[in-house]
């Protein structure tokens, strides 16, 4: 990409993980990253290894999303990949504020910051895509709270779609399996880091690069071409 026609992306939850591997892979493609979070230390190493910017984000607060927007200004492509899962309770046993944590930052993070983009993507043909999770179309025992939450995610991801198709805006949903990110067990499992390494051992694990690779395909489609949804797993994981 030349200089005048740099594109612009921003990727939300980019200070570990998925996030920060897709903010590589779309940097490494010529790209304009804007990379946000919470922990603003790890954006500014991230930022100055990729030659991206870190924004402050904390997608769970309105004034946050707000502010980060106005500083970001108009994108082309929107990678909403801030979320997480807590806890592995029964419904009998449902921990209603973790419930309560995984829908404001899965959802409602999801349509905040889409909502503060929306109007420039569209006036530039850009590009939106929701990082999901199979968790959103396949249950498990254990699992009901997260996979509520992208339950919601997925149906976000389509009412969008139907909302915008005429328009020029571009909506994907990708939804990862397992994926061996330590910190997205050890917040599921309250830092117990020996239930979160267990979560990978003895199976097959996607990286963080593998899932960044597919943000990297999807956004150098053709503008005429959706992609209304991707599902990637590891061999073993049915």
């Amino acid at each position: 990409m030349g200089e005048n026609t740099q594109k612009i992306a921003l990727v939300t939850g980019a200070s570990s993980g998925i996030g920060a591997a897709s903010a590589r892979a779309l940097a490494a493609d010529g790209w304009k990253v804007f990379v946000a979070a919470r922990r603003i230390d790890r954006l500014e190493k991230l930022a100055e290894e990729i030659g991206g910017t870190a924004v402050a984000l904390d997608i769970t607060d309105q004034e946050s999303v707000d502010a980060a927007a106005a500083i970001v200004g108009e994108i082309d492509l929107l990678v909403n990949n801030a979320g997480g899962a807590k806890g592995l309770d029964s419904i009998r046993n449902a921990n209603i504020d973790d419930w309560k944590w995984m829908y404001d930052t899965n959802v409602l993070g999801t349509v905040r910051v889409t909502r503060a983009f929306m109007d420039g993507l569209i006036a530039r043909d850009g590009q939106v895509i929701n990082v999901s999770s199979t968790a959103g179309d396949t249950p498990y025992v254990g699992g009901a709270g997260y996979n509520s939450a992208k339950f919601g995610v997925a149906a976000f991801n389509r009412v969008l779609r139907l909302e915008t198709h005429n328009q020029p805006l571009r909506v994907t949903e990708l939804a990862p399996g397992r994926v061996a990110t330590e910190e997205f067990s050890l917040v599921r499992f309250g830092g117990d880091k020996e239930k979160a390494e267990a979560v990978y051992e003895n199976v097959l694990n996607l990286q963080a690069e593998d899932i960044a690779e597919s943000v990297r395909w999807i956004a150098t489609l053709p503008k005429h071409m959706n992609v209304d949804k991707i599902r990637i797993t590891p061999r073993d994981q049915v």
